[in-house]
């Protein structure tokens, strides 16, 4: 459904249908979507150019689509790391193919919440040096965990194996208007079977960065985050947005 959204062609016609009730509700979906990619793209690219991060663990990171993460950090460091998670089989081969000829990027095939398994995997053993600063991406990802899945703690657990000067990003969907997180939510739990979380409110995500350091502009709609386009900040969603931002593994002594 994203790909469709931003206008790519990995998408079959029932993503399309899916994506056409969706806009029955949210009819700026579209909006959302691109300002979430752009978000991504700009995101990764202040982490490697003013950070210096130079490894990058996306969770949940879904299909390939234009301008992934690897090739943004790539651009400015032929040699960072990047290691994708996805436990979409479709996500895995489409993952497979584009980075074969890529020693520096690995897609794995594992639940993003199985973090045991996660930081033991020899591709992440490979490319992943946890001595080192490493930015952990969950970019429009939690909303698909159900609170029971414990998104909160999941960043929080990986958080916690990452030394300090690491980051964390983290964007969600989240509404104000409570028709619009209800009619979402259960409008995706019907066309996931089951496999989806929920619209949040915007104080859910706050809570999630409890321990960071959040770097400036704060928590945001991601189109306010260090936009650097007049026209992105025209494109916006209006019933729904993406926010979050960004967050600093500060010194822990």
């Amino acid at each position: 459904m994203y790909d469709w959204l931003l206008g790519g062609s990995n998408n079959y016609e029932v993503d399309q249908e899916a994506c056409q009730m969706l806009l029955d509700v949210a009819p700026t979906s579209r909006e959302l979507a691109l300002n979430n990619r752009w978000f991504l793209q700009r995101v990764v690219r202040v982490l490697a150019e003013e950070h210096g991060i130079r490894q990058f663990i996306d969770f949940g990171s879904g299909l390939p689509t234009q301008r992934n993460v690897h090739q943004i950090a790539q651009e400015v460091d032929p040699d960072a790391h990047v290691v994708y998670i996805d436990n979409d089989p479709v996500v895995l081969a489409l993952g497979q193919s584009l980075l074969d000829e890529n020693d520096n990027t690995a897609i794995l095939s594992v639940d993003m919440t199985d973090t045991d398994t996660i930081f033991v995997h020899e591709e992440v053993d490979r490319l992943i040096d946890f001595t080192r600063p490493v930015a952990a991406l969950f970019i429009s990802v939690l909303h698909c965990l159900p609170d029971s899945a414990g998104p909160k703690e999941l960043v929080q657990r990986v958080v916690g194996r990452l030394v300090p000067g690491s980051f964390a990003v983290v964007c969600q969907l989240v509404s104000d208007d409570k028709r619009v997180r209800d009619g979402v939510t259960e409008l995706m739990r019907v066309q996931t079977h089951g496999n989806w979380g929920r619209v949040r409110e915007r104080a859910d995500v706050d809570e999630i960065f409890d321990g960071l350091v959040v770097e400036e502009p704060g928590l945001v709609d991601v189109t306010d985050w260090r936009p650097d386009s007049e026209l992105q900040q025209r494109r916006r969603s209006i019933e729904w947005t993406e926010y979050g931002g960004l967050g600093r593994v500060p010194d822990r002594r």
